[in-house]
């Protein structure tokens, strides 16, 4: 193996391991809602603001952590994504009140915003345009085990009835993250060379005296941003990236209710078919890579969202038999999530080489924008009207996410060049 390869395969295990633990920060809260009810006397709604805290905190640190990520070191960004999550996974394990388990929440959040403005820019530095959609695909691959780490071992250490079980799940895995964090980001200065770790031109390249002063940073931080949103093409990937994650939502959310209600399946049974879903899903996002690479991110976006629109229409109409729309389920993820390598390789095509970090901040805000949104809005539009007219509706969101997919690649081709 050369030593291009040896890096390659070096960075992209590195930072698989780092969106692992990243997505299993986010998911800390909800296998323990019940015993932080009952131990910190709080209610479900404070419960759930805990956990919107975390979210509203990534969201609004992905500009400025992807500026630093371009500006100075994404080693650094990346530094601060793993220990930071790990101190608020330590915190949320520790946590004696609900104002102690808001600033963990709030912690929890600084340490996951910076995993994405380093990690993007760091696969794609480190990896070959004609493996990199593989590369990503593994990024995705190993958030989702990630999302499904947390209620994993908080079960097995209830089911193992050990005193304060939640506490030692939780800060079992603050131990694992923070061992991680040091072994990772000890490999990161040893072995990963500055081409990766630092974007072309950054300030941390230069001598200290070519540094502008500290006190410019806010406003230097604030024309990056502009800049930012200033590239049309990364704009509009990003109202795509927001589209897509509205039905992704829409299918982990609804497809249970869907398959109860629609088709008369019982509970227990779409609720499983629901996890086997999410885990064909996850495959699905490795297969997506390979036909990145293969056809090309164009093709792999247009045709995961036309597989999910057939699919989400098929389910909606209720003509199915039970046992055939039960297989359509296990499919229903798999079309859609092998788009996510493809997506990210657009915005790494779109994109030149420093400004990869803010880039994936404002795709990240995307995603996480369209997770926020299709559940509340899926769920009044199934009270108003029916369940399969969300699906209905998913299928129209498709429609209109698989034009503009057009849109997006005819204006890149237009603004920008391949790096």
């Amino acid at each position: 193996m050369s030593s291009t390869d040896s890096t390659t395969a070096l960075v992209v295990s590195l930072i698989g391991g780092s969106h692992f633990l990243n997505h299993a920060y986010f998911m800390l809260l909800p296998p323990i809602f019940g015993p932080l009810q009952s131990q910190l006397g709080i209610s479900t709604a404070q419960a759930g603001l805990a956990l919107g805290l975390v979210g509203f905190v990534v969201v609004a640190l992905q500009l400025p952590l992807g500026y630093l990520s371009d500006t100075y070191s994404r080693r650094a960004v990346l530094a601060l994504s793993l220990t930071v999550g790990a101190v608020g996974a330590a915190l949320t394990a520790t946590a004696q009140s609900y104002a102690w388990l808001l600033v963990a929440s709030a912690v929890t959040g600084v340490g996951i915003a910076g995993h994405h403005p380093a990690h993007y820019p760091m696969l794609s530095a480190a990896t070959e345009p004609s493996a990199r959609g593989r590369a990503y695909s593994i990024h995705g691959f190993t958030g989702a085990l990630g999302f499904a780490a947390p209620p994993a071992v908080v079960g097995v250490v209830s089911s193992a009835a050990i005193p304060g079980d939640w506490r030692v799940a939780i800060g079992a895995i603050a131990v694992v993250g923070a061992l991680y964090a040091v072994g990772a980001l000890w490999l990161v200065v040893r072995r990963v060379p500055r081409s990766v770790t630092h974007a072309p031109g950054s300030r941390s390249s230069g001598s200290r005296g070519e540094r502008p002063p500290l006190r410019t940073l806010p406003r230097r931080a604030v024309a990056g941003v502009r800049a930012t949103f200033s590239a049309t093409a990364i704009v509009l990937l990003t109202v795509l990236w927001f589209l897509v994650s509205m039905v992704v939502w829409g299918i982990q959310a609804y497809t249970a209710p869907l398959l109860i209600g629609s088709y008369g399946v019982a509970e227990s049974t779409a609720n499983l078919l629901v996890s086997a879903m999410l885990v064909v899903g996850a495959v699905a996002i490795l297969g997506g890579g390979w036909l990145t690479d293969r056809y090309g991110a164009r093709t792999t976006v247009l045709g995961a969202i036309a597989g999910v629109i057939v699919v989400a229409a098929t389910l909606a109409s209720a003509v199915l038999p039970v046992a055939l729309a039960l297989a359509v389920t296990l499919v229903f993820a798999a079309t859609i999530k092998a788009a996510r390598p493809a997506l990210s390789t657009l915005g790494d095509t779109l994109s030149a080489r420093d400004d990869l970090g803010k880039n994936f901040g404002l795709l990240t805000i995307g995603i996480s924008g369209g997770g926020a949104v299709a559940p509340p809005v899926f769920g009044a539009l199934s009270e108003a009207a029916s369940i399969q007219t969300v699906f209905w509706v998913m299928a129209a969101i498709g429609v209109v996410a698989f034009l503009f997919t057009f849109v997006v690649v005819a204006v890149g081709e237009r603004s920008t060049t391949p790096a």
